[in-house]
């Protein structure tokens, strides 16, 4: 099958844009955002916390963002955090702070939604103190950073708290005191001693309300400000944290993050029409990895999964855990490519996979011994699906920097083509190495 002709070449004309990832998270969404943002004015995080970790290399320096939009390292662009995302104010202005060590300026150019939730410490210690006490194969592997107990009190409301109520101290305070002689109760309740000791109300509104006090410049009302940039023809791009395998209501449930990070959360989170976004470009690793716990089929537990983990530096950004890895599934990947609307593909990690004698793709799964129809996420299904694969020639190492495509082997256009094909959207961006221009235009 010929490979598939790109309709957009021209990046300037994507328009209003969302980058979401199509695996398990980790395809390096922040490259991609950072490569992207030439062309953009409004950078939007819409949903997920400082669970993300979204890297950019500039040169020699790496930048490791967790809440601050991939947008930040390009001075002339707005950079919003919108209300669908939950926000750990400890770690945003701990990041702030490192990115001004740097010289990067983050001042008007940051605005933070009032409406998004606030990452609590009960958050926190709940969060860990659920995953110690699951079993060993029912454990999620989350990352403890407060995330889907933040989530989970803002569908509950009651005990829920908005970057908004920080600017009245005195009824924050109150509201700190009730909640948290509440949250000790739940905890003791629910964990024993391990709930110990007692949250410290007027410590934690003292360090919550001195972090709202550092925030308060940047904080808005951020859908006002995104309708009135649409409005004004200010281009416009949505960064995906996470990946659409990791979606709350269409990735593989439980093992799953806590919030709608597909393309499908991007006006929910934003606050935006869905028919703003004009384009999506979908983000795929060359093979497949995914961290901590939940199904795998196509997991390599032997010296090529060992390989292709060392050789693509595949550990945690937020947690520093190895990432388990296996070969490419474009039968996974072609679902969230449908779930997303997705235009076009940006493939990263390219190459990593440079010095294996063959590769494996993918194709579908069998189960039961006969072939699926289609994909599903059922966790219960994907734990007992077999892979079927296609085997392509791999190619050789090189110390030689490639500048274009027409300079990769030609194994690699050729499984680069085959991916394509199997995906059904071109493939318009190739990624051979970390580095911000190490990003081939095909």
């Amino acid at each position: 099958m010929p490979p598939i002709v790109s309709p957009i070449m021209d990046f300037a004309s994507l328009g209003n844009c969302c980058v979401v990832g199509l695996q398990w998270g980790d395809e390096g969404k922040g490259k991609i955002v950072d490569v992207l943002t030439e062309h953009y004015d409004v950078v939007v995080r819409y949903a997920g916390g400082a669970n993300a970790g979204h890297t950019v290399r500039i040169g020699d320096q790496k930048f490791a963002l967790h809440l601050v939009p991939s947008g930040i390292l390009r001075p002339q662009v707005t950079c919003v955090i919108a209300a669908g995302v939950v926000l750990d104010p400890e770690v945003l202005v701990r990041e702030i702070d490192h990115l001004a060590e740097r010289r990067v300026a983050v001042g008007d150019n940051l605005r933070i939604s009032s409406r998004a939730h606030l990452v609590m410490p009960w958050h926190k210690r709940q969060d860990a103190l659920s995953e110690a006490a699951l079993s060993a194969d029912r454990k999620l592997g989350t990352t403890t950073r407060g995330i889907g107990p933040c989530y989970a009190d803002k569908m509950l409301r009651s005990a829920a708290f908005r970057v908004g109520d920080l600017s009245d101290a005195s009824s924050f305070r109150a509201r700190v005191r009730e909640a948290a002689a509440l949250k000790t109760r739940l905890l003791a309740a629910m964990y024993g001693s391990a709930g110990d000791p007692p949250l410290d109300s007027d410590a934690i509104a003292d360090q919550y309300l001195a972090l709202g006090a550092r925030l308060a410049p940047h904080v808005t009302d951020t859908t006002q400000l995104l309708h009135e940039a649409l409005s004004s023809g200010r281009r416009v791009l949505f960064e995906g944290a996470q990946g659409s395998l990791l979606d709350i209501d269409h990735g593989t449930f439980p093992f799953v993050t806590s919030s709608n990070c597909s393309a499908t959360g991007v006006a929910a989170g934003a606050g935006v029409p869905a028919r703003a976004v004009r384009s999506y470009v979908g983000v795929v690793k060359a093979y497949s990895t995914r961290v901590g716990a939940g199904p795998f089929p196509t997991e390599l537990k032997d010296a090529t999964g060992d390989h292709i983990r060392e050789r693509g530096h595949e550990y945690g950004t937020t947690t520093g855990r190895p990432r388990r890895c296996g070969w490419f599934d474009a039968f996974a990947a072609r679902y969230a490519v449908q779930l997303g609307g997705i235009d076009q593909v940006a493939l990263m990690h390219l190459d990593t996979l440079a010095g294996l004698p063959e590769i494996h793709v993918c194709v579908g799964y069998r189960r039961g011994g006969r072939p699926l129809a289609h994909f599903s996420p059922e966790s219960r299904l994907l734990e007992e699906a077999e892979p079927m694969y296609e085997t392509l020639p791999g190619w050789p190492a090189s110390d030689e920097p490639w500048r274009s495509i027409e300079q990769t082997p030609p194994a690699a256009r050729q499984y680069v083509d085959r991916l394509e094909s199997l995906l059904g959207v071109p493939i318009t961006l190739v990624s051979v190495g970390a580095e911000r221009t190490a990003t081939l235009h095909r």
